[in-house]
């Protein structure tokens, strides 16, 4: 069952941690349905990418990308803190947790800054993330909220195929 969202922020900053939740609640309802068996069998084995192998490895990905967001938006206040690691739990209910726990931090930092450091028009004072791309802070918290949404979507794919092939469906 969804989850009603509880809290409506104020301003610039607080409309993009609720839509970031409210992202974010969308994936943990589908996660809410994933088993352990789900959650770690491999869909595509043949893939390149490491992070799209089963729902579990994608999980780790997003916790780990949802982390790596906020410490670089907090790096334009603080020395960069260390990245946090890919943690590759055995059920959703772990997950969860970390997803909860990661927007929790992301709340927590964001409080640091008012909603008219969000936009940066100058390139050379935006944030360069490891595939060469520049974002300033609004840009990316929705590229963070949007990653989340696209994960959902590629994990709902996993699903539909993980259960078509068990005949569950």
């Amino acid at each position: 069952m969804e989850k009603q969202q509880e809290n409506v922020r104020s301003g610039a900053i607080g409309a993009i941690l609720d839509e970031y939740e409210k992202a974010l609640q969308e994936l943990k309802d589908v996660l809410a349905t994933v088993t352990d068996a789900e959650l770690v069998a491999v869909v595509d084995p043949a893939t390149d990418d490491p992070n799209c192998k089963s729902i579990q490895y994608i999980l780790a990905h997003v916790v780990r990308a949802g982390y790596t967001y906020i410490i670089m938006i907090n790096s334009l206040k603080a020395p960069i803190a260390p990245f946090h690691d890919r943690i590759y739990h055995k059920s959703s209910a772990e997950f969860i947790q970390d997803l909860d726990t990661m927007f929790a931090f992301n709340e927590t930092s964001l409080a640091a800054f008012s909603d008219a450091e969000l936009e940066e028009f100058d390139d050379s004072k935006k944030l360069l993330s490891s595939c060469e791309q520049r974002y300033d802070v609004e840009q990316l918290l929705e590229h963070a909220i949007v990653h989340v949404l696209r994960h959902r979507r590629q994990i709902e794919r996993f699903l539909r195929g993980i259960r078509k092939n068990a005949g569950t469906m």
